[in-house]
C-alpha cells in the first residue's frame, strides 16, 4: 500500500525535471497523474524547454509503475486551457486531491521592452496562480497544494542581484509566491485544503544548466562551461555541493501530498543544503 494509494496528482511542468520526478514518485507512492507542459518554446527562454517527446517519456514512466496518467501540452499561462485539460483529466481519473504547480521558467536575459521580466512573471507567479484556480472547484477536505519556490525569492537581495530582467521578474515572482501561499492558506483552512511551497536551491535541471546562468556565476569569464560553473556552484549552500538533484524536492512533494502532513499549510519550506544559514530569508 503507498501512501498516495487512490489519489489523483495535478502536476504542471511535467514533462522533465522537477515536474517529472514528483510525478514519478507521486506515482510510485500509488497516485494516478494530470500531468500538464507546455512542450514549446517561449521567445525570450534563452534554453530549450521540454519537447512533446519529454512528455511522452514522463508517460511512460508512470504507466510503467502500474498506474494511470491523463497528459497534455498546455501553456499555464492560459487559464482556459489549463481548465480544460484539468477537466479532462479529472473526468477521465475521478477525482482531484493533489496540485503541484511546478511549472517555471528563468529566462537570464533582457528583452525588448522587458517582455522576459513579463514572461517570468506570468509563467512563475501567473502560471501558479491559474493553476490553482482551476483545481478548487475539484478539491475537498484532505487535499494538498504544493507550489515551486526558490531561494531566490527568499534571500534577501536577490531581485537586485540578478541582474538580468528575466531573472528579476524570476526572483520577484518567487518573492509574490512565498506570501501569495501564507495568505491564501489562511482562507483555505476552514475547508481543510492545505496549501505549502516548497523553495528548492540550484537543482540539477536546464534551468540551471545553460548559459546564462553559468555565466552569472563566473562573471570572471566571457564564456564558462559547466565545469566552470560547478565551481562556483557551492557558494550557494553551506553544505559542500553545488546542487540538489529533482528527486530531492521530490521526496518532500510526496510527504505533504500525503496524509501524514494533514496539519501542515501555509509553509515556506527549504530543501536548500543550508543555503538560507548562509543568508537571512526576506520573509
Amino acid at each position: 500500500m503507498g501512501r498516495l494509494d487512490g489519489k489523483v496528482a495535478f502536476i504542471t511542468g511535467a514533462a522533465r525535471g522537477q515536474g517529472r520526478s514528483h510525478a514519478v514518485r507521486l506515482a510510485a507512492e500509488g497516485a494516478d497523474i494530470i500531468a500538464v507542459d507546455i512542450c514549446e518554446q517561449i521567445a525570450s527562454v534563452p534554453y530549450p524547454l521540454a519537447t512533446p517527446d519529454d512528455l511522452a517519456a514522463t508517460v511512460k514512466e508512470v504507466e510503467a509503475l502500474g498506474r494511470r496518467i491523463v497528459a497534455a501540452q498546455v501553456d499555464v499561462r492560459d487559464r482556459g486551457k489549463l481548465r480544460a485539460a484539468l477537466d479532462a483529466g479529472v473526468t477521465e481519473l475521478g477525482r482531484l486531491d493533489v496540485v503541484c504547480a511546478n511549472a517555471g521558467i528563468c529566462p537570464l536575459t533582457d528583452e525588448t521592452l522587458c517582455s522576459s521580466f513579463v514572461d517570468a512573471m506570468d509563467v512563475d507567479l501567473g502560471g501558479v496562480q491559474n493553476t490553482v484556480a482551476v483545481s478548487l472547484p475539484h478539491l475537498g477536505a484532505g487535499a494538498s497544494i504544493i507550489v515551486t519556490g526558490s531561494t531566490a525569492g527568499m534571500i534577501k537581495g536577490t531581485t537586485d542581484a540578478m541582474g538580468a530582467s528575466g531573472g528579476v521578474g524570476y526572483s520577484l515572482a518567487k518573492q509574490l509566491v512565498a506570501k501569495y501561499v501564507e495568505v491564501l492558506a489562511l482562507q483555505l483552512a476552514p475547508h481543510s485544503v492545505r496549501l505549502n511551497a516548497i523553495h528548492p536551491t540550484n537543482v540539477n535541471t536546464t534551468l540551471l544548466h545553460n548559459d546564462n546562468v553559468y555565466r552569472a556565476f563566473r562573471r570572471d569569464l566571457e564564456n564558462p562551461t559547466r565545469a566552470d560553473a560547478e565551481l562556483a556552484f557551492p557558494v550557494m549552500q553551506a553544505m559542500p555541493i553545488p546542487y540538489i538533484e529533482p528527486e530531492d524536492v521530490s521526496g518532500l512533494v510526496a510527504y505533504l501530498a500525503s496524509d501524514d502532513s494533514r496539519y501542515m499549510t501555509g509553509l515556506n519550506l527549504r530543501v536548500d543544503a543550508g543555503a538560507m544559514l548562509k543568508a537571512p530569508p526576506s520573509f
